[in-house]
């Protein structure tokens, strides 16, 4: 039972990235240098490592933001933030898992009677302002150091392309992986409380129960990639304003370095070290600052190139969800608290937040979710390959059309 209530989890992990992987690829994909196959494959593999290995920090803000007590209210949280992202989807718009789980949470804080934390709401808010604004100024930062090096280097403009595609799937990579890190909090952050799994042991590393638990939700971001992330990388990658490549690789970059700075403990135990107030770790909008890039580029380049209209239809979807998901979940709680009867949380006698006890866990649950881990890895690693290869004979038989229509205009 305990595991059917963890595919609401899933299914947020999948609405991510159907939605939020059009920021890390959106503009390469858009500008035509990256396939949507060579994207989806490497997004998929590094929004993985990234959840793994450095997803705990955001995570254990969000949870002082309003710490779940029930694994029914886990799944009902986790659920209505998956519906109002999927909904945002299906219309091609590009919101943000963050604005959404943060919603749900205090729909469940307000149902429950548990106070929202302020600090850690105003932390969580501040990086809606700070995360767009930084991600404009890197952006034009990187597009005016890049724009220099070009002309000092005078390399040929072929070449020069291949750079850039090469480029871009670097810091694609870098990009999912900064995903994975900072945004896995809102997948399965909600969960963390009510699962104590063993230990996995897969010889060369051990996997803890939060990292089993990142590591599920990771998967089902990178099914969301494959499946139906298409769509809004368009929207990311043209409508807002036609890129240039040099354009799509500094979006990409700024976007990366904003969510990787959200999420690294050693930055800012670093800034901290150099007398500067330390930097939150804290779930980013990744929508919020890639297209905060986006525009950047485009007011450096003049205001007549960025879309407003499409602009305007995103700010509305940013305002709505949070609003949505924290409404919905509030009625969704009651519906399932005494329709079904089930246990969805209560108020609690401490401080709200990370300070709850983490729910001992059935040793059957452990052992069926190490099988289903495993599982689900060779299941990833076959479709990797599927869609490599597919990708490879398409540039194969490419390749073959443009060889023999040469051969013809001979």
């Amino acid at each position: 039972m305990i595991i059917l209530f963890l595919t609401s989890g899933l299914l947020l992990g999948w609405s991510l990235g159907a939605n939020d992987a059009a920021n890390v690829f959106g503009s390469a994909v858009g500008s035509k240098m990256v396939s949507f196959r060579q994207a989806a494959i490497i997004a998929s593999i590094f929004v993985i490592i990234g959840s793994v290995v450095q997803g705990a920090g955001a995570s254990d803000t969000l949870g002082r933001l309003g710490a779940v007590n029930a694994i029914g209210g886990s799944f009902t949280v986790a659920l209505a933030a998956a519906i109002v992202v999927f909904m945002m989807t299906k219309f091609s718009i590009p919101v943000s898992t963050t604005q959404s789980i943060v919603g749900a949470i205090i729909g469940w804080n307000l149902f429950t009677g548990n106070p929202t934390d302020a600090g850690t709401l105003t932390n969580i808010l501040s990086t809606w302002i700070s995360g767009p604004v930084l991600g404009a100024v890197f952006a034009v930062l990187l597009y005016i150091l890049l724009k220099a090096l070009k002309r000092k280097s005078a390399i040929h403009l072929v070449r020069f392309e291949s750079y850039i595609r090469t480029g871009l799937l670097i810091v694609g990579a870098f990009g999912a992986y900064s995903l994975g890190a900072n945004n896995i909090a809102n997948v399965m952050g909600v969960f963390v409380p009510a699962f104590n799994l063993e230990p996995l042991n897969l010889k060369l590393f051990t996997l803890s129960s939060q990292q089993q638990l990142f590591l599920l939700g990771s998967l089902a971001i990178a099914t969301g990639i494959i499946t139906y992330s298409h769509r809004v990388m368009q929207q990311v990658g043209n409508n807002i304003m036609e890129l240039s490549s040099e354009s799509a690789l500094v979006v990409v970059l700024s976007q990366a370095l904003v969510l990787f700075i959200f999420s690294s403990s050693g930055i800012s135990e670093f800034v901290q070290k150099a007398g500067l107030p330390a930097i939150p770790m804290v779930p980013v909008s990744s929508t919020q600052v890639v297209i905060g890039s986006i525009i950047g580029i485009g007011l450096y380049r003049g205001a007549r190139n960025v879309n407003f209209r499409i602009l305007g239809e995103i700010a509305v979807g940013w305002i709505l969800t949070p609003v949505i998901a924290g409404v919905l979940t509030f009625f969704s709680l009651f519906f399932v608290k005494n329709i079904f009867g089930i246990n969805v949380g209560s108020k609690a006698d401490g401080n709200a937040g990370m300070g709850l006890t983490v729910q001992t866990t059935d040793p059957r649950v452990s052992e069926i979710m190490q099988y289903l881990i495993l599982c689900l890895i060779a299941a990833g690693l076959i479709a990797v390959l599927y869609y490599y290869l597919l990708d490879r004979k398409k540039r194969t038989e490419l390749r073959k059309s443009e060889e023999k229509f040469w051969k013809n205009m001979k």
